[in-house]
């Protein structure tokens, strides 16, 4: 019978039974007692150096015994590496089995003799285990070497070499019929083993990873790991060792012309081998393994194992060294308190497999000699990379590494645990954090004889109730709640959310998130007092009991009891099926409210469902419920059909939602059976286990079930409770009662299928937005922030694929588990650029630090909690309200002599009533033109009856100014941009316009009647002052500011076909949509517009409302830099109350754009000497160009993704390269160096030259024979010249009458002789 161990505790039941140690003979076998008593008497006799234990037990019950030998073996410390040796894996092959009892009994007794022995015990801890299959071995015959008897599998016929799990083959077999298999995997995780040996017979080679193949070829195909170069490295070692191996030529019987070059293979190019260990070690446990076959045969007589000793004693010392010998070890710990951080990975950049630190925070990470640079991540804390890392020969480099808290108030440094922790890097094992069904079903169990607190007091809550109720709780367990609201109701009632979690108010890198949504609809009140009575339990039941104390450590919960409490208030207690209440105050139907994926949704966005959608997209949900009434089953996506007909329709997860809807509905045993209302419709519905595909049951559009799947990382399902809607509150604990169970196994799927990091190589931060596919499942979904990612997964065999804007796509298979989460992370390697079609990696050279941590900074910044956190910290207090021209430049006047050294107040020109168009900059250096800065210009005012924009203008500015040199962030803002703000355009139509009119026109035009909208043409005094600052050039972003509705446009204003760099446009449009929380949803709830929704909330100005002549037009033509227009309120004047609500929809979206601007491509453009090109143009994708201003430099942005990139300067050849752009790095830099132009008008420059200079030698030539004929004819004819001279009144006549005529007639007469010969004029004549 099997009984429960601690298999590290075990030494201490074992009896000693001594017997006399007698000198090693090498010419017998050790069957299983003779091992057992052997193995005893060497732990006591070496008690200092050895310590026996069993991890585990065989089929029939036998010990698998493990010798730990190390110097004090009973402690568990840092700084020594584990190594370890397993033989006997295939019961036959029994060699190995042997000369580990001999490397046993040599280590031993060597110890304090041999200093190489000595060395090794005092600085590796050794672990050697003899025989895995001690089963097989007993029934294995002596002079069997083909194998032919039995022996080599365990006892219930597996071959514990093929039952490991595998990356690209799901196993399948029984783990009752593989005990020593599951022991061996779980020794192997719990102990951060760093190299390993699986001794096997049957030939004489050294195997290494991988061992099998995603084709599954039988022999042939070479199965590359990312550490090839270094396990090639390892098997060399050991077979160079061994005198029979080193030769290539084992000359066995069964394959006598056999060859391995050097003595080792490839373990797929051999023969494929699915379920192998070694692969398992490596992928799993982060510990490098090799195969060593020992013999050509498997069980050799007796009589030659003398031989087999000999031949491999060298080599199993020398594989050993190798564990302190190559690579890097060291030990990472909290800064703060000097606290070692355990599972802290360890990446080298180009190789895609990482390790970790133990408990004790130590870690070795094998490498060949070399430079490496390294990265080390830990949850909580920032990453640090270290760049070239010298891995000499000999002694492992020491690399220590001390990380900074994320958060210095509240560093989460790991206490050491009191037992070793489960390691899962790269891709790991099954996550330790998610509950097994046996776990769960141990701990029902144990509930009947522990009492659980459940709730006491069940009443129907109205909202005030409900409030005071959550206030309460979040009071009395702080600690792990947090109470907040994320929005309101049509008759502003909050709607409050409560979170629970061990660390509330924080996203835990890799904890998955999740949420429970009740009383949408406002009389279907169940859902709202069971999450109320789980948010008691839940509590009251933290820290005594397991499960749930398990569950809140593991998890982020979020619960909104109620998401319709107006509809609440106006239900009526004992409604069974009617529909008071159900809808809100604007008697909308919420869950028809949502937008649709077949458009049918007309209505407009409410505000409770703004709320939803807004909150649902701010946090990585990965499950969700949404809990209604009126049935009993649980209902998944999808809820509509294209046709809007009753039948099942299927989404690409159809699997996933099946899985989660059974987990609840099997923990309802009514509901369960399927019959859903009996006896309380004369329609018997049916639900076959208690689920249903929506559509299948009746069609919904606009439900949020789907909407959540479509457009989040979310899968939600919705649960009705009951037939009742509005049931007595005496029915309550009942309810509770039935669904208890359901309501925390739910929350439990949240840790099924993948979940893990996607990590940029070069610098150790995680990937934001990186996209994960599943080859067989058409439903993407995206990194978190931090980069960590979920993927719910039914169990089974996958192929997943990570992909992220600006780095290479990473593909691997995965095996979900039955149960639980595998861990599954990606290291991406950056593109820099293709050239010739050819990918190049990014390998820019390490940076300056502070360039570095600026571009660390828009990273953290692009992230949803960067900018949340910066608003956080850098919060306003001023009394908003309108001001006229006269205070607007008072208030501008007083931000300069305030702020002098970051301001600068110019004036551009003047209105027709001769008012200044100001123009402020704000920057480190106002009054310096620095090129190598981005500028970005925000405007504002241009109609004056649309004054908002000014206002929240004159804030942002001043909120700059003030939180500068206070705010880190806002500090290097400032010092890397140049920002030029122009409140008021218009200040003339200012003056005129009209408070609270939101309609009014008066004001918007100047007051020549212009609309200067329309008016970049022929421009107004306004306009021209206007395109004067944009001629300048050098801007890289225009942001302009306006009113009447809520929505951002992008250029053309006028009726163009196509718009060149429309992506980037629309991208930079819906960058600042995305950061507003009304815009984005696209329903602008402007009255009497006439758009409906727009998706995404940003759209062509064309299509909003066409004209010619416009700012952003003109800034895209003549300016060449992209303006956006931002809409930001549907009143034109709305009243001043409004304005602070205005100033936080929008101030988030402002600082987006001061982190967007430093985003795109930039660079400078050089010749080969260095010199700077001024002037340059740079094409983009073939179309938009920008120009190089002084020093060379320029600035463009682009949506993410890969662009083409073209540089053309005279007189020089022209440059192109694709370059990658990302929407959370800072701008991809690049130097574009020119060499001279060798074409000359399509002719190569040597040829060009080499004519010209032959041309030149011609000419002086032919000017010298001329100039030698006519010295001799001048010579023969003095007199005539004479005579000209004489009469030089004549001659200056004559000049001036054959002025009137060409240059030509004037030399041909200048020299004319009177006295010409025929010779001469029959020369002229010819000429």
């Amino acid at each position: 019978d099997y009984m429960e161990w601690d298999p590290w505790r075990i030494s201490e039941f074992i009896c000693i039974s001594v017997i006399k140690l007698e000198p090693e003979t090498y010419s017998r076998y050790y069957n299983y007692d003779q091992l057992t008593d052997l193995l005893r008497s060497l732990a006591q006799k070496h008690a200092n150096i050895a310590n026996l234990t069993s991890i585990g037990r065989s089929v029939e019950n036998r010990e698998l015994w493990v010798m730990r030998v190390t110097r004090d073996p009973a402690a568990d410390g840092p700084g020594k590496p584990k190594f370890k040796y397993v033989g006997n894996m295939h019961g036959d092959e029994t060699v190995s089995r042997q000369v580990l009892i001999y490397l046993l009994e040599h280590l031993l007794e060597k110890y304090g003799e041999e200093p190489r022995v000595t060395e090794l015990l005092d600085t590796t801890d050794i672990y050697i285990m003899p025989t895995m299959n001690p089963d097989g071995f007993e029934k294995a015959k002596e002079g069997d070497c083909m194998g032919k008897d039995e022996g080599r599998n365990n006892a219930r016929n597996v071959d514990l070499n093929r039952s490991f799990p595998d990356q690209f083959e799901e196993i399948d077999e029984n783990a009752e019929d593989m005990p020593e298999v599951t022991a061996v995997m779980r020794w192997i995780l719990e102990n951060k083993f760093v190299l390993s040996g699986n001794l096997h017979g049957g030939t004489v080679v050294a195997s290494y990873p991988f061992d099998d193949s995603a084709a599954h070829d039988n022999e042939g195909t070479y199965s590359r790991s990312p550490d090839d170069a270094l396990f090639r490295y390892l098997a060399r070692v050991y077979a160079e060792n061994n005198p029979v191996m080193k030769t290539g030529q084992p000359k066995c019987e069964e394959d006598i012309n056999e060859t391995f070059e050097d003595g080792i293979t490839n373990g797929a190019k051999w023969y494929d081998v699915a379920g192998g260990m070694q692969d398992f070690n490596y992928l799993k446990g982060g510990c490098l393994e090799i195969t060593m076959e020992l013999s050509c045969c498997k069980y050799p007589p007796s009589t030659q194992l003398k031989t087999e000793w000999d031949n491999n004693r060298e080599a199993l010392l020398a594989y050993m060294e190798k564990v302190i010998h190559i690579g890097v070890r060291g030990f990472v710990r909290a800064a703060r308190n000097d606290a070692p951080l355990a599972d802290a990975v360890i990446m080298v950049a180009g190789i895609n497999h990482n390790v970790s630190t133990s408990r004790f925070g130590d870690y070795y990470r094998l490498l060949l000699p070399g430079t490496y640079n390294i990265t080390v991540l830990a949850p909580g804390y920032i990453p640090m990379s270290v760049a070239g890392v010298e891995v000499a020969e000999g002694k492992a480099a020491v690399l220590n590494i001390t990380l900074e808290a994320e958060n210095d108030e509240n560093p989460t440094a790991p206490s050491i645990s009191e037992s070793p922790t489960e390691t899962s890097v790269n891709r790991a094992s099954t996550d330790s954090s998610s509950s097994s069904t046996g776990v769960r079903e141990a701990a029902d169990k144990e509930k009947d004889s522990r009492v659980t607190v459940q709730p006491q007091d069940f009443r129907h809550h109205h909202y005030n109730d409900m409030k005071l109720f959550l206030q309460k709780f979040s009071s009395e367990y702080s600690s792990i709640t947090r109470l907040y609201s994320i929005g309101k109701s049509v008759q502003e009632r909050s709607l409050w959310v409560m979170e629970i979690s061990d660390n509330p108010g924080v996203h835990e890198f890799g904890e998955p998130e999740f949420k429970y949504i009740g009383n949408m609809h406002g009389n279907e009140v169940v859902g709202r007092e069971l999450l109320l009575n789980l948010i008691e339990y839940l509590c009251r039941n933290y820290g005594t009991d397991p499960e749930i104390t398990q569950l809140i450590n593991s998890t982020r919960i979020h619960i909104m009891p109620s998401m319709n409490p107006d509809g609440y208030e106006v239900s009526q207690e004992g409604d069974a099926s009617g529909v008071q209440g159900r809808n809100n105050t604007n008697n909308y139907d919420l869950n028809r409210n949502f937008p649709d994926r077949f458009n049918f949704v007309k209505d407009p966005r409410q505000p409770e469902t703004l709320a939803v959608m807004n909150w649902a997209k701010s946090y990585p949900f990965v499950l969700s419920a949404n809990l209604h009434g009126g049935s009993l089953v649980v209902n998944y996506p999808f809820d509509d059909s294209p046709d809007n007909l009753s039948r099942y329709s299927k989404s690409s997860d159809d699997d996933v939602f099946r899985m989660v809807a059974l987990a609840y509905s099997q923990e309802n045993s009514k509901m369960y059976d399927g019959h859903s209302c009996k006896g309380m419709n004369l329609y018997q519905e049916y639900f076959k286990d208690g689920i249903t595909n929506g559509a299948e049951w009746y069609n919904v559009h606009g439900g949020m079930q789907d909407w959540n799947y479509i457009n989040t990382n979310c899968f939600e399902v919705t649960i009705e409770l009951g037939c009742y809607k509005y049931p007595p509150a005496a029915d309550l604990p009942k309810y509770w009662e039935q669904n208890r169970r359901s309501l925390l196994k739910f929350i439990h799927q949240v840790h099924r299928g993948v979940k893990g990091v996607v990590i940029d190589s070069k610098d150790g931060s995680g990937i934001p937005n990186a996209t994960i596919t599943v080859d067989t499942i058409n439903h993407p979904i995206t990194s978190n922030v931090a980069g960590d990612y979920w993927r719910l997964l039914v169990p089974g065999k996958y192929h997943l694929t990570a992909s992220a804007q600006g780095y290479s796509s990473v593909s691997t298979f995965v095996n979900v588990p039955k149960e639980g989460v595998e861990i599954v992370n990606f290291t991406l390697n950056r593109i820099h650029s293709y050239t010739n079609g050819q990918t190049i990696e990014d390998t820019t050279p390490v940076l300056d630090p502070s360039v570095k941590e600026f571009q660390s900074l828009i990273k953290q910044l692009s992230g949803e909690s960067g900018l949340d956190k910066l608003i956080k910290d850098t919060p306003t207090q001023s009394s908003f309200r309108y001001r006229r021209y006269s205070e607007v430049s008072e208030f501008l006047r007083g931000l300069t002599l305030n702020f002098p050294e970051i301001t600068s107040l110019q004036s551009l020109g003047q209105s027709v009533e001769f008012r200044t168009i100001w123009a402020l900059e704000i920057s480190n250096n106002p009054k310096v033109q620095e090129p190598s800065e981005p500028k970005i210009r925000f405007v504002a005012g241009i109609h004056g009856n649309a004054p908002v924009g000014t206002e929240l203008l004159l804030e942002f500015a001043a909120s700059l100014c003030i939180n500068y040199g206070k705010n880190t962030a806002i500090t290097r803002l400032i010092n890397e941009t140049r920002i030029v703000i122009l409140p008021s355009i218009n200040p003339d139509g200012r003056e005129l316009a009209k408070e609270k009119d939101c309609t009014s026109t008066a004001g918007k035009t100047n007051v020549h009647g212009k609309d200067l909208d329309n008016d970049f043409f022929e421009p107004q005094p306004e306009t021209r002052a206007v395109m004067d600052l944009i001629q300048e050039r050098g801007f890289t972003l225009s942001v302009a500011l306006d009113g009447g509705s809520v929505l951002v446009t992008y250029p053309y204003d006028k009726p163009v076909q196509s718009v060149e760099n429309a992506d980037t446009l629309r991208y930079l449009a819906s960058v600042y949509a995305n950061h507003h929380p009304k815009m984005h949803s696209g329903d602008t709830a402007c009255p009497n517009s006439q758009m409906g929704t727009i998706p995404n909330g940003v759209l062509r100005a064309a299509e909003w409302h066409s004209h010619m002549g416009s700012m952003k037009d003109f800034s895209v033509d003549f300016g060449h830099c992209p303006e956006i227009t931002v809409y930001t309120s549907c009143c034109l004047f709305p009243p001043a109350e409004m304005l602070p609500t205005l100033w936080g929809e929008n101030r988030k979206s402002l600082l987006s754009m001061l982190v967007e601007v430093h985003k795109g491509i930039r660079g400078v453009v050089r010749d080969k000497n260095g010199k700077p090109i001024v002037g340059a143009i740079i094409v983009l994708n073939g179309g938009v160009r920008v120009f190089t201003s002084e020093g060379g430099y320029f600035h463009a942005l682009l949506a993410p993704g890969l662009h083409n990139i073209e540089a053309v300067a005279d007189g020089y050849q022209q440059q192109s390269q694709k370059v990658s752009v990302s929407p959370f790095e800072a701008a991809s830099s690049v130097i574009i160096e020119f060499d001279m132009e060798n074409d000359i008008f399509g002719l190569p420059r040597e040829l060009v030259v080499a004519s010209a200079a032959a041309a030149m030698t011609a000419l002086v030539v032919t000017a010298f024979i001329i100039w030698c004929v006519c010295s001799a004819k001048s010579n023969r004819q003095k007199d005539g010249f004479h005579r000209l001279r004489q009469h030089q009144d004549d001659y200056d006549d004559e000049i001036h009458l054959m002025s009137m005529g060409s240059k030509k007639s004037l030399l041909s007469h200048e020299f004319q002789d009177e006295s010409e010969s025929d010779e001469d004029t029959l020369y002229t004549n010819k000429l």
